[in-house]
């Protein structure tokens, strides 16, 4: 078999940067990014009615709407709307994510460190870059600096929405990276949170914890899945870590690594975390996400002060900033070290401005730069405005001018996919995914 054009004769052994990966991947890829895609959408819809809303005359009623209080007072659990959409309907995104990772990095193509290397050297760059750039604005705000977190994460379904609305045609490869970089930028997320943001921490309602979550990991693993059984489980793993003053929403993620995706040799071994996934992602993406964001993204900028003023404080410059600048360096950058001190290189067609557009692109964070916005100021404190603002305005900026540089490269991202989905033998699998094919 002739060498393919993007492994030239005498370099088979060197790995790609941005490989599309196997077919398997790509395909359940595809399917995720449509998910995300409508989730996005909605998204979008929730974020700019909260905002609008908190900036009529009739903000009041959007922020005592946002402080009503339900559930049971004697299990600590009598929370504002907001606090339930961000403790318990975060920790249905965290649980997905928590599924999402563990498959990509036990069953998935990431399972092969060589391919794992790229996306996680670019999340940590990416969380580095913002960190160093909001930390160098706000070297002399003293309390501001707790929120250098605030613009280390990139929201999928915002990204994904963003390419949904300029109709660019992304190759298989590049859609691969956004979604495994924004995964692995969850994580990091989540760990960040657990580490820097749990004040005090009791001990007791943690220990107690890990009983249902071992229970639901032993039923996981049996292939139970009677939701009577699951979902109590389930709800006493999150009660009881929200009890314990570590945020909630890690009880998802850990839920989410309780559940097997390795394929037994009968077959059966990840039905069951393909089955959690379909079910929740759709959850997810549709409901819990833009829920939260309505909740956390109404923030007032037209007040009695001049707007120019709520504007260009040092913590909402420093979150722009870091989400602009600080994520293109940081993940632009890990990827060109990766290529430069190892042997891998970019795909043959692939080119650094097409990095440069998907890194400008990861400056998109929202819900997880809301929660931690809110971890660090505390939820309705002017500095949390100041956050939201940044991360709302940060965002923009990176949509905007990640669709400047995606689409000047559209019509050879065109070409590219064309290739992606010829299938001659017409056997469901496109040529170029098949070993046999020169294209590959």
């Amino acid at each position: 078999m002739r060498p393919a054009p993007d492994q030239p004769r005498g370099s088979r052994q060197r790995s790609l940067l941005l490989g599309r990966g196997t077919w398997g991947e790509v395909s359940r890829i595809g399917d995720i990014l449509r998910t995300e895609t409508v989730g996005g959408a909605l998204l979008l819809v929730a974020a700019v009615v909260a905002l609008v809303w908190a900036n009529t005359p009739w903000r009041d009623a959007y922020h005592g709407l946002s402080a009503v209080r339900v559930g049971p007072h004697g299990l600590h659990l009598d929370l504002s709307l907001a606090q339930w959409a961000a403790d318990g309907l975060l920790a249905v995104f965290f649980f997905v994510a928590g599924l999402e990772l563990k498959r990509e990095f036990v069953a998935g193509d990431l399972r092969d460190p060589r391919r794992a290397v790229l996306p996680v050297l670019a999340a940590v760059g990416g969380m580095i870059g913002p960190a160093v750039i909001y930390v160098a604005v706000n070297s002399g705000a003293g309390g501001a600096l707790a929120g250098w977190a605030v613009p280390t994460a990139t929201d999928i379904a915002f990204a994904v929405a963003v390419l949904g609305v300029i109709s660019t045609h992304l190759p298989a490869a590049l859609r691969t990276f956004l979604l495994t970089l924004a995964v692995v930028d969850d994580l990091l997320g989540i760990t960040i949170i657990g580490l820097f943001y749990t004040d005090d921490v009791h001990l007791a309602p943690l220990a107690l914890m890990l009983v249902p979550l071992t229970l639901f990991g032993v039923l996981t693993h049996r292939q139970v899945r009677a939701w009577w059984a699951l979902l109590p489980l389930a709800v006493a793993t999150w009660a009881l870590m929200h009890e314990s003053g570590v945020h909630a929403t890690i009880a998802g993620v850990l839920l989410g690594f309780a559940v097997p995706v390795r394929r037994r040799q009968d077959g059966s071994g990840c039905e069951l975390a393909q089955r959690f996934e379909r079910r929740w992602r759709p959850i997810s993406a549709g409901v819990a996400v833009p829920v939260f964001a309505f909740f956390a993204a109404g923030v007032t900028v037209i007040g009695d002060g001049p707007l120019s003023a709520r504007l260009t404080n040092s913590v909402t410059l420093g979150v722009v900033a870091a989400l602009v600048v600080g994520k293109t360096v940081g993940v632009l950058g890990s990827t060109w070290l990766v290529q430069r001190f190892t042997s891998a290189r970019l795909a043959a067609e692939l080119s650094w401005w097409d990095v440069f557009g998907i890194s400008i692109l990861a400056g998109m964070g929202f819900t997880v730069s809301l929660l931690i916005g809110e971890l660090a100021f505390g939820a309705g404190t002017e500095r949390d405005a100041e956050a939201k603002a940044g991360i709302l305005l940060g965002s923009l900026i990176s949509a905007v001018l990640a669709s400047i540089v995606l689409r000047i490269r559209d019509a050879h991202y065109r070409r590219v996919q064309k290739i992606e989905e010829l299938d001659l033998d017409e056997d469901g699998i496109p040529d170029v995914y098949q070993a046999g094919d020169p294209r590959r």
